[in-house]
């Protein structure tokens, strides 16, 4: 086995002979049909998710004017993820990734369409909001570790790191675009016309989906498609028998109760302490998701300090946070909400990548569907205590509060980390 490798790099060496392209370069997977049409179904998605999340919360806001109303609607969003996403990564494992795409999105149209109609009508039931929460909830906890197994059909084993980062990055420039155009449309035309351009952006993405050639997927073997067939707790086991892995995946449940809370702190900011309404809540939406995209690019970078990579960017994280707390004007507030985001996607990229390339194929939608619960469900609950906090304690104390956390799950994360980094049987 061993000449091959040897002729291969005597060959790239030759003067003269044309050399393979980097699998770890950016631009490797958008050399496959069904990836470029991933990216832009990911990138038109991304909006219109962002779209819906805004009008979401701001309508809250405006039937309740609580602070902690909207940190309910963030908590009835993922709170679901925690019941529906060990199930769903058994789905994930064993349908075709395709469909349940297909599915996912055909039921988020219709809860846009629904809740557009419905709002427009006059509507003032925040209890509707809610329950459009839940269901939405239920179809993400599917949807989210499909769309991310589904990356490693499209593009294949090889190119797989450079694909989650690119795809990170893309459905930032979706997030920079979403909110600053529902701020837009909210205060032009109010939130029912949000929902129902989210609608139509979600029959976009189905038709996307449809344009994907399935015969040009990355299948796995028999024996893979075999071993799924296996225990439905296959994913926790394969995490319990990975320390390192584990205390990854639990310091993103951390980071999303302590930090993850734009929705909350957002509104609030531009409600309560800046004034700027719905019109400031787009550009703050997207002046974060500036500073994401530019963390989820270079993210990869710091692969090469592995762990200590990931504990640092968390705990950045947590002190930007802080630090935007105490910024004593718009525009100061402003830029340090670009380094939020910066630091946001540099931990999360490198949290997904490490995540999705220690897990096996076989188990690789469970150990996500395991992932994803603890992110979005730590996001649920953090917009419940965020929104507690800024209802009781003031807006920017709320904001101290859980980017101090934050920085103490960072470090405590570490610890246990390095506590194993003596004798680590695998590696992130």
């Amino acid at each position: 086995m061993s000449p091959r490798p040897q002729s291969q790099r005597s060959t790239q060496n030759t003067p003269g002979t044309p050399r393979t392209p980097s699998t770890d370069t950016w631009h490797y997977p958008l050399r496959h049909h069904n990836y470029r049409m991933f990216v832009v179904l990911s990138l038109v998605g991304s909006g219109g998710v962002w779209m819906q999340r805004l009008a979401q919360d701001w309508l809250v806001l405006q039937l309740t004017g609580s602070p902690a109303a909207v940190g309910l609607a963030v908590a009835l969003q993922f709170l679901p993820m925690l019941v529906v996403g060990p199930v769903a990564g058994v789905l994930v494992d064993l349908f075709p990734k395709r469909r349940i795409l297909l599915l996912c999105q055909s039921v988020a149209v219709v809860l846009a369409a629904g809740l557009a109609a419905w709002n427009a009508a006059g509507g003032t039931d925040v209890w509707v909001v809610y329950a459009s929460c839940v269901a939405l909830g239920i179809t993400s906890a599917i949807d989210g570790p499909a769309r991310q197994v589904f990356v490693n059909e499209v593009v294949g084993d090889a190119g797989l790191p450079a694909a989650i980062g690119l795809n990170s990055a893309i459905g930032q420039l979706g997030a920079m675009a979403g909110p600053a155009l529902a701020g837009v449309v909210i205060a032009q035309a109010g939130a029912a016309a949000a929902f129902a351009a989210n609608s139509v952006i979600g029959v976009a993405v189905i038709l996307m989906i449809i344009a994907i050639r399935p015969g040009e997927l990355h299948h796995p073997p028999e024996q893979i498609l075999t071993e799924r067939r296996g225990r439905i707790l296959a994913g926790f086991h394969f995490v319990r028998a990975r320390p390192p892995l584990a205390l990854i995946m639990l310091l993103a449940g951390l980071l999303g109760a302590f930090g993850m809370n734009g929705p909350v702190v957002l509104a609030a900011f531009a409600d309560r302490v800046w004034h700027s309404g719905p019109a400031g809540f787009g550009p703050f939406n997207t002046v974060s998701a500036l500073g994401a995209l530019a963390g989820a690019l270079l993210a990869p970078r710091i692969k090469r300090s592995g762990r200590k990579g990931i504990v640092a960017s968390a705990g950045l994280f947590g002190l930007s946070q802080l630090v935007a707390a105490l910024m004593p004007h718009q525009e100061l507030f402003t830029v340090m909400l670009v380094v939020v985001g910066f630091m946001t996607r540099m931990f999360l990229t490198s949290a997904a990548t490490a995540v999705q390339l220690e897990a096996g194929a076989a188990v690789r939608g469970r150990v996500l569907a395991l992932y994803f619960p603890l992110l979005l469900g730590g996001h649920a609950l953090g917009g419940l205590l965020a929104g507690w906090l800024t209802e009781d304690f003031g807006v920017r104390a709320g904001l101290v509060v859980t980017g101090a956390l934050g920085m103490t799950s960072a470090v405590i994360i570490g610890l246990l980390l390095w506590r194993h980094s003596r004798r680590p049987r695998h590696t992130i």
